[in-house]
């Protein structure tokens, strides 16, 4: 099975370099330097956007702590009742427990929800390891935490408006396909060809059969298609659901031309445009402006 590439492009700290974010006062600042911490006094992160890790290499990473100690702090905020709250390093601290470690070093910062959140992404989202389902519940969180437009985010992060919206797609799967796609046993384009299917038992049933049969991403569009195609009248609606980027150029395009086009395209992404006209005159004049 195809594996999912996930470039990462400049990440997220290119972002947090130039955005401004908004706290009451001056609450975001170091408390203390490189502190020592009893690991029952910390709370892991709800933020924390990776929400598999591999058993495997925490084992590893536990018998490298048992050796040397954890090198490198976690960094956490203050929380209730003498508590801290991990911002980042939830890795370290699950192996750090696995070793049985009742301490560990700590970078210890005040700050608010909003700055905890970020400091997660910015950690996780530039790891290779992230799947695509947590990339994606990265982005929605920067979107909706942070006030930003999705072309806002994707300027910010490096990224193309298509880019950011086929990862934000991928949220709109059933919860068996986003399973799927996070434990890798689909990649992000056997995904994205099975988010214009709109009923999820379809979509499960998909899911199953390009994992049972080991389709390549071509061969799911056209498996998809099918579907598509033998749904007919039945119960089952499907839609080709254009891309932001797409959807805005066609606004841009029909605002330029003042006429009224449209863009269609089908599940191998062959399409066409329109560009309709009342008279010769109205031709006339499209065609220069096309020139």
């Amino acid at each position: 099975m195809p594996k999912n590439d996930r470039p990462l492009g400049r990440g997220l700290e290119a972002m947090l370099g130039n955005f401004e974010i908004p706290s009451k006062g001056d609450t975001n600042h170091i408390v203390s330097g490189n502190s020592t911490i009893r690991i029952e006094s910390i709370e892991t992160n709800p933020y924390q956007p990776r929400t598999k890790f591999d058993e495997t290499a925490l084992q590893e990473l536990a018998e490298s702590i048992k050796t040397y100690g954890l090198i490198q702090p976690v960094t956490v905020r203050p929380a209730e009742n003498g508590k801290y709250q991990l911002i980042s390093g939830e890795r370290r601290f699950r192996a750090a427990q696995i070793a049985g470690l009742t301490e560990i070093p700590a970078f210890v910062r005040t700050v608010d929800d909003l700055v905890s959140i970020q400091m997660a992404l910015v950690e996780n989202i530039q790891r290779a390891d992230l799947n695509a389902i947590e990339i994606a519940l990265s982005y929605r969180m920067l979107i909706d935490e942070c006030n930003l437009k999705q072309d806002e985010l994707g300027l910010k992060i490096g990224k193309t408006n298509t880019t950011i919206s086929n990862y934000l797609r991928l949220l709109k799967l059933s919860t068996p396909a986003q399973v799927a796609v996070r434990d890798n046993l689909i990649s992000m384009g056997h995904a994205r060809t099975l988010v214009v299917v709109d009923d999820e038992n379809i979509q499960t049933k998909l899911v199953r059969q390009i994992i049972d049969q080991q389709l390549s991403v071509r061969q799911t569009e056209t498996l998809v298609k099918k579907t598509l195609e033998s749904s007919g009248n039945k119960k089952t609606k499907v839609k080709i659901t254009l891309s932001d980027e797409i959807r805005n150029a066609q606004t841009s395009i029909s605002n330029k031309l003042s006429s009224k086009i449209t863009i269609k395209k089908d599940i191998s992404g062959k399409g066409s445009i329109n560009i309709p006209f009342k008279s010769d005159e109205e031709l006339k004049r499209i065609l220069k402006l096309l020139q």
